[in-house]
């Protein structure tokens, strides 16, 4: 029987300083005393759909055919809020992968027809239940969007029937991460390396450098970064699939 499935990442940036009250401010950096711990408390901004948005989402289409044969699509959207909601730009990556500019509010609400459209495909992330899906559908909320379903429907341990969903994370940790012992969670770059995955780092570029290509206007860096992720991610999945799941 065929099967098909939608990988996908997003990468993060904070939202200006000055757009928070002095409220928010003083919240945010609450409890720092040094300049560096001020500035700790700013960088961890990224991490929260409430201080930042969506800058790009890496999409991976990947059907298999009964003779087990993979066909993949990718593609990416970055963040141009300058860029009208009826536009539609495309920039020209090095992979040759489709990669469209546009709002965060567009590029989200493509992502929930995306969902679907596809809504009998499976998805796969990797850390996607505790950090990519409630970001979205927060900053869904936000930007006055309406998730075209629930993701994060069900528990820990039973929203793989629920939603659809395999998070990478939590079947490598066997559903009990731990911060030692044989259920260690590890980052997704340790886990790539450990199982022969080329690294999305393995170019120079990580998370942590998202928010400096964005600011310099390095949006096709940032989209094959993206689509990097995810397609370690795939690999990843497809070592699970193989060796560690079972019916």
């Amino acid at each position: 029987m065929a099967e098909s499935y939608i990988v996908f990442d997003i990468e993060t940036v904070a939202l200006d300083w000055e757009s928070f009250s002095e409220s928010q401010q003083e919240y945010l950096v609450r409890g720092a005393k040094t300049e560096e711990e001020i500035l700790k408390k700013k960088s961890e901004m990224a991490l929260y759909p409430l201080t930042s948005q969506v800058v790009c989402l890496g999409l991976q289409f990947v059907e298999i055919d009964d003779d087990g044969i993979e066909s993949l699509k990718k593609i990416a959207y970055v963040m141009d809020n300058s860029v009208n909601d009826e536009e539609k730009k495309e920039i020209e990556l090095s992979t040759e992968d489709k990669c469209f500019v546009a709002s965060e509010s567009k590029i989200i609400s493509h992502f929930w027809k995306m969902i679907t459209k596809y809504y009998k495909s499976t998805l796969i992330t990797f850390n996607g239940r505790n950090f990519d899906i409630p970001f979205l559908m927060l900053r869904s909320a936000i930007l006055k969007i309406k998730p075209s379903k629930n993701l994060m429907s069900g528990t820990k341990f039973n929203y793989t029937g629920s939603s659809g969903h395999i998070d990478l994370i939590d079947e490598l940790t066997f559903y009990n991460a731990s911060s030692y012992g044989a259920t260690k969670r590890f980052n997704f770059d340790f886990y790539t390396r450990a199982f022969g995955i080329t690294s999305p780092k393995s170019e120079g570029v990580d998370g942590s450098k998202v928010a400096e290509l964005y600011k310099e206007g390095k949006l096709k860096e940032i989209a094959e970064y993206c689509l990097r992720d995810v397609t370690a991610t795939w690999e990843l999945f497809k070592v699970w699939n193989e060796f560690l799941r079972f019916p």
